[in-house]
This record gives structure tokens, sequence and C-alpha cells, in this order.
């Protein structure tokens, strides 16, 4: 069966970005997380095309067809926000409405504090506001979550532990950590082992971790956009207080959480997350 996206690539600010896009409208941009890329999208991509919205979903910098620069200060946020930006004028478009889900989403919250003018709407999926993770991160219950981020801005082991045994940690992260078996197929898992296996990507995707205690948080300015935040509880990564507190910052919030969803929203609950996403969406129209 075709599939119902389209291709593209191009040099986008500074490096060469590779995007699916469906149908025509108000612009709305998809972020993915680790250890996805746009694929994570495949769900919401359709759906929200056949809600009338313009979708663009790209690969981030170093992840599957995107150009990965060298160097672990390459894939600081700043950066990755402002390939972001350039993206939305490429595109021709002076703003959009903006989703992201794990790292994707933490490019989102810099993107909405760094470049407010360029959005209309803001959509955060299992991924922490920086200021109110840095609270988490010193609680022990989310630091005994996080050692998996830790054990990633290592050198060389991190790469060594995901490729091991045909990159079984993958099947493990995606299959074992959801709360819906079904979730992910076998095909899925394989189309993520074949986009980690491309040279060089791995070390590209784990150096996000890398520059993370590297990276100077952006002064956290107040937030007026309009936001949604989708909360899967049952994070096995990430406490639900991550979704606790907005407010102070991000003063226009507001916050779904999905009892029995994982950090896999998308892929648990596809239809509830595009029809939660759709309905905020449009009422940005």
């Amino acid at each position: 069966m075709a599939e119902p996206w389209t291709h593209h690539e191009a040099k986008v600010g500074e490096i060469r970005l590779h995007w699916v896009e469906q149908g025509t409208g108000p612009l709305v941009i998809l972020l993915h997380g680790f250890p996805e890329f746009w694929y994570a999208w495949r769900h919401q991509i359709p759906a929200i095309a056949a809600a009338g919205f313009r979708v663009v979903a790209p690969d981030l910098r170093g992840y599957n067809l995107s150009e990965r620069p060298e160097g672990i200060e390459s894939y600081a946020m700043e950066k990755v926000a402002g390939d972001v930006a350039a993206l939305i004028g490429h595109l021709g478009a002076e703003r959009a409405m903006v989703a992201g889900h794990d790292w994707g989403g933490v490019t989102a919250w810099w993107l909405a504090m760094l470049r407010p003018e360029l959005l209309e709407r803001l959509i955060i999926v299992n991924a922490p506001h920086p200021r109110v993770f840095a609270r988490e991160m010193k609680k022990p219950k989310q630091l005994l979550k996080a050692w998996y981020a830790m054990f990633f801005q290592l050198p060389v082991l991190p790469e060594a532990a995901l490729r091991s045994r045909d990159y079984r940690a993958l099947n493990g992260i995606f299959r074992g950590e959801s709360v819906r078996r079904d979730a992910f197929t076998r095909d899925d898992v394989r189309i993520y082992k074949e986009a980690a296996a491309k040279p060089g990507a791995l070390t590209a995707m784990l150096n996000y971790y890398r520059v993370a205690r590297k990276t100077r948080r952006p002064k956290m300015a107040r937030i007026d956009t309009p936001t949604l935040v989708i909360w899967g509880v049952r994070d096995q990564a990430l406490n639900v207080e991550n979704s606790e507190g907005l407010e102070e910052s991000v003063p226009n919030v507001r916050v779904v959480r999905l009892p029995e969803a994982s950090h896999w929203v998308l892929a648990e609950y596809p239809d509830r997350a595009s029809e939660l996403m759709i309905e905020f969406l449009r009422e940005g129209r």
C-alpha cells in the first residue's frame, strides 16, 4: 500500500533535514524523541492531515535520514530548536503549531522559550519542562528512574550496549516498556533498528544526552503560547509529577493525564492522542 505522506529533504539552516509531509492547511510540526524518528508519529500524521492541517514530521538532526554533524556540542538544544525555527521559515510559514514527544518535546519547550513568536500552539507529550525537571531531579524517586540517562552520557559503552545482540535493547525499550504489547509490532521495532543502525546514528542520538550536562539552561522565560500537555502516567522513566506545577512558567497550559498509558502514549493510544491533539489544534484556527 502506498504511503499517504511524501518524503522531502533539503538544506534547512545549517544542516540537511529529512521530513515527511501530508495534508494542506495550517502548519503543524511533529517532533519525535529517542530512540525513534519521524515514524513515531505514523498514527497521528494521517489523522491530523485529514482534520485539515499541513503536517510535517522531520527527523531531528542526527536521526535516520537527517544530517549528522560531528561533535557533542552540535546537539545542544538551542541548535536543535534552531533547526525547527529554520524549517518553519523554509516551509514558507511565519508561524506554526508544534508538537513534541520525549526529546522532541524538550526541543519544543526550548523553541517556545527562545522563539515564542514562531509558535501558535504547543503540544507536549511526556517531555518535562526544564524548570520542572530540575525540581524533580532533586527527588530520589526521579533520580533513580533517570539512571539510563546518566549511563547514556558515558562514551562508547552505550553504543555497544544498544548495538549488542542485534539491537535487542530496542525491543525491550519499545515492547518491554509499553503497557500494551501490541502498540509496537515486530515490524515497527525492525524499522527503528534499521534507522539506529545507520552509520553514526547511534552516537548522534546519544549525543542529545551527552550534551545535556554541558548545556546551560535558557533563561526560564514565561511561555504564553497556548499549551496542551498529554502525559502517560505509567511512564517508567519520568514521574507524573513532571506534569505538575507548570502554571508558574506556562500560565496558559492544559494538562491531560492518561492513567493507563506509559511513555509511549502515541503508539499505545493513538486514537485518543490524535483526538486530543486535533481538538486543541482546531481551537487555534
